[in-house]
């Protein structure tokens, strides 16, 4: 039972979102859909036991998952064309009850890969960020509602009820589940990107609660990333992303220390930063800025690399870093670009550059709720010699910061200015 199990589980982790949507595809419906999934992946902990684990057991989950939703078909006693559709898919795939015996030509059957319309359409610009989100991890990351509650510290029965409601909003708005038209297509890719994005970043930095990583998250952001490059091969922001999301989360057991203390990036141990990450990372970062259309992600994954592939602190090439925040910037301006490119100035050129930039920015207004513009213009007065100046800047930082982690950062680099 223990094996079965543990196949049961490599098979929900990596092919779930596969096999859901084909099934959302065939059903129109998450609700049946999810259900079919449960009771193949049930029917699999009763029959693999007894009668040996199949060849290709992602195969068989499916092949049973379909059979399970044609049977429900036929229980409600009516001909609809939701029948109809799957009456064909029975004719034209060869299905088994779990207690037939499944030969593996007959299991080597091929299911249509219907992960790209499922992305786009949990991604659809009708449904609000939050909703996105959490529905992309439960359908194509197979996240349970717990999990997903717990990464982003809300009720289960929040989440849930989100869910609940996004699933209606989709059959009610008649969202299709379909890739969009090429005239469309770049502009919803975007918001799929984000999406990912945001899931990563959640991870990388919590924004609430006492750890600083969610290893979880970063994890199932980067196989959501490869799941795009997959289907969307030769966008060159869709291998950008995956190589930043890589390049970032290459760092992450030196982020902190064995007590949970945060370390900044020029304090880090990296003898323990994954090599093995950073290389690929780099060479992706490579492979897309060859197409020669040049994004956001990956002048950011640019970025990340040189940093990557420094082996000490001072062998940073930090004007070379400058120098692509400048191209980041007139491509895609932001404050937040700017600060970053600002901090990258102030390493190359000098700290009071670097300072004055900051102070320009300021002047704006536009960063004054933005913690981390507080916390590098802190940093630097800190570097200056002005402690008056970077206290004042530490504790407004301070104020903004919700994540208990760099918040414990920030006290003690609070203290450092006042030590004796």
């Amino acid at each position: 039972m223990r094996d079965a199990k543990t196949i049961a589980d490599r098979v929900f982790r990596e092919e779930s979102g596969r096999i859901i949507a084909s099934l959302i595809r065939l059903s129109g419906s998450f609700d049946l859909a999810e259900e079919a999934m449960q009771d193949a992946f049930a029917s699999a902990l009763v029959h693999w036991p007894a009668r040996g684990i199949p060849e290709k057991p992602g195969a068989w989950i499916t092949a049973v998952a379909h059979r399970k939703l044609i049977d429900h078909v036929r229980r409600q006693s009516t001909r609809t064309q939701q029948q109809d559709t799957l009456e064909h898919a029975s004719r034209t795939t060869t299905y088994h009850e779990p207690e037939d015996d499944i030969s593996t030509e007959e299991m080597s059957s091929t299911y249509p890969d219907d992960r790209l319309r499922l992305i786009f359409t949990c991604c659809h610009p009708a449904i609000n960020q939050e909703a996105q989100v959490a529905l992309t991890l439960r359908t194509l990351g197979g996240l349970s509602t717990a999990e997903i509650a717990r990464a982003f510290l809300v009720a289960e029965a929040t989440l849930a009820q989100r869910l609940v409601r996004v699933k209606q909003k989709i059959r009610d708005a008649n969202i299709p589940y379909a890739v969009p038209a090429r005239e469309e297509l770049r502009e919803r890719l975007e918001s799929v990107q984000a999406v990912i994005y945001l899931i990563f970043n959640e991870g990388y930095t919590a924004t609430t609660g006492s750890l600083l990583v969610r290893g979880d998250l970063c994890a199932e952001a980067i196989r959501l990333g490869r799941i795009l490059c997959e289907l969307v091969p030769k966008e060159p922001e869709n291998l950008g992303l995956l190589a930043l999301m890589l390049l970032h989360d290459s760092r992450r057991a030196a982020r902190t220390n064995s007590e949970g203390d945060m370390v900044p990036l020029e304090e880090q141990d990296r003898s323990l930063w994954n090599w093995e990450q950073i290389h690929e990372g780099a060479q992706i970062v490579k492979q897309a800025l060859r197409i020669r259309s040049v994004g956001p992600y990956q002048l950011q994954a640019a970025v990340a690399a040189v940093h990557g592939e420094a082996k000490t602190p001072d062998d940073t090439d930090w004007r070379e870093i400058a120098a692509l925040y400048g191209v980041l910037e007139r491509l895609s301006p932001g404050p937040v670009i700017a600060l970053n490119r600002a901090v990258a100035v102030a390493m190359s050129e000098g700290f009071s550059k670097g300072l004055s930039i900051i102070d320009e920015l300021g002047s704006s207004k536009q960063l004054d709720g933005y913690y981390l513009f507080h916390a590098a213009r802190a940093d630097l007065l800190r570097r200056l010699n002005r402690s008056q100046e970077a206290t004042e800047a530490y504790r407004r930082a301070l104020e903004l910061t919700t994540n208990k982690v760099e918040q414990d950062y920030l006290r003690t680099r609070l203290g450092q200015l006042h030590a004796p």
